[in-house]
């Protein structure tokens, strides 16, 4: 089994977090995004994986280590592969296509889920999915009702024809049938907006007799800007997975934590009250606050502040503050 990560995205819904740190390496619950995201997919893949492929940008020599070391700990290889321009999905998939053979996984980065199955390797295909209020906002699947096979792939329906949203996990038992179809949209420069899509891949296969199934996820949590990214933290530390923790080295002096919380090594609690829903990395020093429903990266120091649906960035110093507030790695307020 390999599994493909496209994650070269700069990250701008994001900003200011992801001027310092690379998407996928935000944190929720002490973790890494994307190392949430490789272990669920593993989990769900009962079988031991190979190789992950890590399609990047330029995130440096020290991020790629990062990634590699995420793939070690999961007992798979780690590959860095590298995107430098923008030409879409099915572009991104094909900068790792050294391992887009036999059973493979691709997972956009942008995503994490919660579920209960183990993937059926004996399908041609599997899409993964999640049912959603307004599927006119998402690409969705429409299936036969009898075999329950898709029958097409429709993007942001303005009518009404599946409520089964496509989330970014896709199934291939051979690999080097996505391999081909991406060699041909280049081989033919098939375009749309100036770039290859995997959409167009999967549309053709299709058509050529490919069988796409579907599973669906119990959920389905977004990472693409602030409040997505608080909203996740706050519904897994909501969910039996272990993530909610509080460090066996944390100071707590004349504070409250309300769980569920993580809260990390050496961090420093004084007069403060944290929770519910608060991730609050290693080293932090909280004083005279009232945090809930946030996420604080490492090494920050927050002081007299009252916050909730909040992000701060690693080396922060805030104080005096009562809002919603999304503050950038070293910044410092007052």
């Amino acid at each position: 089994m390999n599994i493909i990560i496209p994650m070269a995205g700069m990250g701008k819904r994001l900003r200011p977090h992801t001027l310092t740190t690379a998407k996928p390496l935000i944190k929720v619950c002490g973790q890494e995004i994307v190392k949430i995201l490789c272990r669920e997919i593993v989990k769900t893949c009962g079988v031991k994986v190979d190789n992950i492929g890590f399609v990047v940008g330029n995130f440096g020599q020290e991020v790629e280590q990062e990634l590699i070391n995420v793939a070690q700990s999961l007992g798979a290889n780690g590959k860095i592969y590298h995107q430098h321009v923008a030409l879409g999905t099915a572009d991104a998939i094909w900068q790792a296509r050294e391992i887009l053979e036999g059973n493979t996984v691709v997972a956009f980065a942008d995503t994490l889920f919660d579920a209960s199955f183990t993937m059926d390797l004996s399908k041609d295909g599997i899409i993964w999915t999640s049912h959603v209020e307004n599927p006119s906002a998402f690409g969705v699947v429409k299936k036969d009702g009898s075999s329950g096979k898709i029958t097409a792939f429709v993007e942001k329906p303005k009518e009404f024809v599946s409520n089964e949203a496509i989330i970014g996990i896709y199934y291939f038992r051979q690999g080097e049938k996505l391999y081909n179809e991406i060699q041909r949209l280049i081989d033919n420069n098939i375009m749309h907006g100036g770039e290859y899509q995997l959409t167009d891949c999967l549309d053709n296969m299709l058509k050529s007799g490919f069988s796409f199934t579907t599973e669906t996820v119990k959920q389905w949590l977004d990472c693409g800007n602030k409040d997505a990214v608080v909203n996740t933290n706050r519904q897994l530390l909501g969910l039996p997975m272990g993530l909610d923790t509080v460090h066996s080295t944390v100071h707590c002096i004349n504070s409250r934590i309300i769980e569920p919380c993580y809260i990390g090594a050496n961090v420093v609690l004084e007069n403060s009250i944290i929770g519910p829903y608060v991730s609050a990395e290693d080293n932090t020093v909280i004083k005279n606050s009232v945090i809930e429903n946030s996420v604080i990266a490492h090494d920050s120091v927050i002081e007299n502040a009252v916050l909730t649906n909040s992000m701060i960035g690693n080396n922060a110093v805030l104080t005096r503050k009562s809002e919603e507030l999304s503050l950038g790695a070293f910044s410092v307020t007052e």
